[in-house]
């Protein structure tokens, strides 16, 4: 014992003596807090050797975030003079900088208890979206609590830690012992930092290793990390009791491992049912294509088609935050007038335009989600930023499987949100700014997103001359960035009077119209489908539980000579535009996509939307079925033209029981293999 105290005391009277007290304050608050939780769910717990066990690992949780937590500090003290701690008002910076960590963890803290009080768990992926709505999550809680007295508390708390610390004459014994620690100051760093290093090497081997699984090449250092990174939640540990689980967590680690593996689980949070897959093979099978075995767990069908199949190549542009209420086309008297998108209003009378399409997500990755593997928004982060998003059914799968060359080409840099490593992993070859870059190619113009669109479109079209050449028909996912801040564009493109939202709007439909200007000039043209369609809405917030009004985006497939005229108004959403696009090619293929041909007889309309936590499907008339992340389903009457949504006092079990099905069994299909590429 005496020799403990003793190494305690040499390590207070040191330059790191604060980022010890500071690292002990939090461990100290982690375990008060752990204990607290304990006694709140006494009731719940196994009581058992599980418990004690929670408590032992979530105890060595707390100290190795103490310290991965208490870096900035134990950094600035390894570079803080030895002279400037001998100086009482120049230790003032050392002190202002440890109350403001006590304070962050103090305030973490309070917030886990928040956190734990609403949804009995520690913090989860649904934290993690917090930041995502901030506005809205602000604004809930200066309802919900008192703020005031809160922040009170916190800061009663870190000074009262200090203060006790200083009682105890731990202050005074780093502050002297700051002044006479003659050790070198590269010990500090090598301490500090080694851990970090450690952690990161071996977060990029089994990044490396799983991309080498995943036969994707080319990836960076950075793809690596954020693969390898996902792996965090393995090292959580798991018992059948819940609460066990739980309090064997770190609030903060256990937000860093949702954040890096995106998932929450559904039945957990979520209303279930039993033999939720089941049931939706059978809605899925109602609606067109042929089992291939008996297994109710298994949602692959042949899809045969009614037409003669036509090997025609793919474009698909994917526009950025273009909402339907932009184009002149939908007849909105906010932009009708203004005439932002000329070229996207002709090809809207030229195209198969299907004038009632949802989207399924409020940001990209939910659209190349929803468009690629035809699946809706399970809660959580898209599929794209998952473990496990590798080799799975896609349109570009099934599009190879007839021969085709597929490519993803993004204006920017696709390493964020994992938009590289996923198309990769899922056979796509990847042309992005860096690749281009790395080839000798530099943009006409770039902003901080990346190239312009006529960049892009430009890639796409070298892409395709030399599929062309080569004898193979060709599928492209080509995703624009223009429309989006900063809103810079290449110089005499459109009025200049235009600027931000409109400007954006405007520069990516001239860009469009000038791609599809030099499309057809090419020797493929005349065999290739052009499918244009937004990833998402320019926004979606608003008052309401669900703004449905703001999921509503533009579609259309354009290839004359090859598809006809016409306007389709059947509601339909995001994930069907695979199976749409295939039925048109006449491709016969195994498909275990969710979504259905919108042309077919057999099709179902409803559209599926989310804003992360809450999912919905949406039916024609009007019925929105909300499904919360609090084990609750909630109804409403929705006004198509307004948006406006009236509760529903007597629920429509059936809605709610499809709604269920369609999310948790893409839920745990995802989880247990069964959006794999059936044809590998």
């Amino acid at each position: 014992m005496f020799g403990v105290k003793e190494r305690f005391h040499r390590a207070l009277s040191s330059r790191q003596g604060g980022t010890l007290l500071l690292a002990l304050s939090y461990v100290l608050m982690g375990f008060l807090l752990r204990l607290g939780l304990l006694a709140a769910v006494a009731g719940e717990v196994s009581w058992g050797v599980a418990t004690f066990a929670a408590l032992f690992v979530g105890l060595l949780f707390d100290v190795f975030m103490a310290w991965f937590l208490t870096l900035p500090m134990g950094l600035l003290g390894a570079i803080w003079p030895a002279g400037w701690s001998a100086l009482r008002w120049l230790r003032l910076p050392l002190r202002g900088a440890w109350l403001f960590g006590a304070f962050l963890f103090t305030f973490w803290k309070v917030s886990e208890i928040l956190f734990w009080e609403e949804f009995g768990v520690r913090f989860n992926f649904i934290a993690v979206d917090y930041l995502v709505y901030t506005t809205e999550v602000v604004k809930n809680i200066q309802e919900s609590y008192n703020l005031p007295l809160i922040a009170v508390i916190v800061l009663a708390v870190a000074a009262g830690l200090f203060l006790l610390w200083r009682r105890l004459g731990f202050v005074r014994a780093w502050e002297e012992g700051a002044v006479a620690d003659a050790a070198p100051r590269w010990r500090d760093f090598v301490a500090l930092l080694a851990p970090l290093l450690a952690i990161l090497l071996a977060a990029y081997l089994v990044g490396r290793w799983d991309l080498k699984a995943a036969s994707t090449a080319h990836t960076s250092v950075g793809e690596r990390l954020t693969a390898g990174l996902r792996h965090m939640g393995d090292l959580h540990p798991g018992w059948d009791n819940s609460y066990d689980t739980e309090l064997a967590k770190n609030g903060e680690y256990a937000f860093l491992a949702a954040f890096w593996a995106n998932q929450l689980e559904w039945k957990r949070f979520y209303p279930s049912v039993p033999d939720a897959v089941a049931k939706l093979r059978a809605t899925l099978l109602a609606q067109g294509g042929a089992p291939t075995n008996a297994d109710q767990n298994d949602i692959t069908r042949r899809i045969r088609p009614s037409a003669s199949v036509r090997r025609l190549n793919v474009i698909q542009i994917t526009i950025e935050s273009l909402s339907a209420e932009f184009l002149g086309c939908y007849g909105s008297p906010d932009y009708t007038a203004k005439n932002l998108t000329p070229n996207l209003d002709r090809i809207a009378r030229e195209s198969l335009w299907f004038s009632r399409c949802y989207a399924g997500g409020t940001r990209t990755v939910r659209g190349m989600e929803a468009l690629a593997l035809s699946i809706p928004p399970i809660p959580g982060q898209s599929v794209l930023r998952r473990k496990g998003c590798e080799n799975l059914t896609t349109l570009g799968s099934v599009l190879r499987t007839q021969g085709y060359d597929t490519a993803f080409i993004y204006g920017g840099d696709g390493f964020f949100d994992n938009m590289n490593y996923f198309f990769g992993a899922n056979g796509y070859q990847v042309v992005d700014l860096p690749r281009q870059l790395a080839a000798g190619k530099q943009p006409t113009f770039a902003n901080a997103w990346g190239a312009c669109d006529e960049d892009a479109f430009g890639w796409s079209l070298e892409e395709a001359d030399k599929a062309h050449a080569a004898g193979k028909p060709f599928h492209h996912f080509v995703m624009s960035t223009s429309n989006h801040r900063p809103y810079t564009w290449p110089a005499g493109r459109i009025d200049p009077k235009l600027a931000n939202r409109e400007g954006g709007v405007a520069y990516t439909d001239y860009a469009i119209g000038a791609f599809l200007r030099a499309a057809q000039a090419k020797p493929w043209f005349k065999d290739t489908v052009f499918v244009i369609v937004a990833d998402h809405c320019a926004s979606v917030a608003g008052k309401r539980e669900l703004e449905v009004r703001k999921y509503e985006i533009p579609l259309f497939i354009w290839s004359p000579g090859n598809i006809a005229p016409r306007k389709f108004d059947t509601m339909m959403s995001q994930i069907d535009v695979a199976p749409t696009v295939l039925g048109l090619l006449g491709v016969e293929y195994l498909s275990r996509f969710v979504g259905s041909d919108a042309l077919a007889p057999s099709f179902r309309p409803r559209a599926f939307i989310s804003n992360y936590q809450k999912v919905a499907v949406l039916r024609p008339d009007g019925l929105l079925t909300v499904l919360k992340p609090v084990r609750q389903a909630v109804q409403y009457k929705a006004d198509l033209a307004t948006g406006g949504l009236t509760p529903v006092a007597s629920p429509d079990a059936a809605a709610v029981g499809e709604a269920i099905i369609h999310y948790q069994g893409a839920d745990e299909l995802f989880n247990h293999g069964g959006l794999q590429n059936p044809a590998r």
